[in-house]
């Protein structure tokens, strides 16, 4: 035996909302492009990327912590109505339209 586990250890990432840390695939990774945030469900858009749990309530605390451009590094706010469209599609439980 070697001592390592079976299990393979999952990455985690923080919901720049919540602050709860939380496996990356159960969170939504968010990019900025053009000054909108949009969702990069795939993961593979450029830039820096934040995570946010797909729950409007992560999102509205997000957003009124002023969080989104600190995560981004960016001046002024960011338009979040791509993002907030695509998350009320997930919580309705049917897929975004991007």
């Amino acid at each position: 035996m070697s001592g390592r586990t079976s299990a393979r250890a999952c990455p985690e990432r923080t919901c720049v909302g919540c602050r709860e840390r939380a496996a990356k695939k159960d969170l939504l990774r968010i990019v900025v492009v053009g000054g909108h945030c949009v969702p990069d469900r795939s993961g593979t858009l450029p830039g820096r990327g934040a995570y946010v749990h797909p729950a409007v309530g992560c999102l509205d605390l997000a957003v009124r912590r002023r969080a989104l451009p600190r995560a981004f590094r960016t001046q002024g706010p960011l338009d979040t109505a791509r993002l907030r469209a695509a998350v009320d599609a997930i919580t309705a439980g049917k897929a975004p339209q991007e």
